[in-house]
């Protein structure tokens, strides 16, 4: 199947009321409005495709944007490819999201990331941060070097009030994913989240909120699923 015959095809799956929901989240046109079901149900079928996710991304079509990178073949994206698509996302969610999750399972995700925190621009520190969240939810603890997650910790509660919002709230995700997925971690999570406090974000005209880190790692302590790596990121 061609780029433009997926088009076709999202472009037949879209719904009027989704696309306004998605565009109170900040989803730009060009839109069509097609349900992450109705995406899952396609990656499915094709499973990983790297150039067809390649030229999907390019559309700039959000929606073929998400779908490409839940069918992009992870381990066949480049440096390249991965820096291409941080500066051609249309919006913060796929930065968030769709970049993060593809960076995280390629061979390139933790390098970029500490490259990316670094950056001065907005797009690239979200990813970065967006991405060691992920990196460390399927990472087994033995091949995460702990020493150095631990100083992004104690970066996060130097500097987080300092960032824009996007990226605060990234970094918040990160303490959450150290904390419920690193067992040696979990306590300097739940301190750290402690003395950050709340973050806030606009979160626009959306009922959405920031989850207070300390309350939602204590919450898989509690449940007892602390470590539990998951077996992908993409969602």
């Amino acid at each position: 199947m061609t780029a433009a015959e997926m088009v076709d095809q999202l472009k037949s799956l879209g719904l009027e009321s989704y696309k306004n929901t998605i565009k109170k989240h900040g989803i730009p046109e060009p839109l069509f409005g097609v349900k992450i079901e109705e995406l899952k149900k396609i990656q499915k079928r094709i499973k990983k495709d790297y150039r067809l996710a390649l030229e999907l991304y390019d559309t700039g079509i959000y929606d073929a944007m998400y779908l490409a990178g839940l069918i992009a073949d992870d381990k066949k994206m480049t440096k390249k490819d991965l820096k291409h698509w941080v500066e051609q996302a249309t919006c913060k969610a796929l930065l968030q999201y769709t970049i993060a999750w593809v960076a995280a399972g390629s061979d390139h995700g933790y390098e970029l990331a500490l490259e990316w925190i670094d950056s001065k621009k907005e797009n690239f520190a979200l990813a970065g941060w967006s991405i060691l969240g992920g990196l460390v939810s399927i990472t087994p603890d033995e091949e995460l070097d702990l020493g150095e997650l631990k100083k992004l910790l104690d970066r996060v509660k130097n500097t987080i009030h300092k960032e824009p919002d996007a990226v605060r709230y990234a970094m918040n995700g990160f303490v959450i994913s150290l904390g419920s997925y690193v067992k040696d971690l979990t306590q300097a999570g739940i301190l750290v989240g402690k003395e950050i406090g709340k973050v806030t974000v606009d979160m626009g005209d959306t009922a959405c909120k920031v989850p207070f880190s300390p309350d939602y790692i204590q919450k898989v302590v509690t449940r007892g699923t602390v470590g539990k790596k998951r077996a992908t990121v993409k969602c």
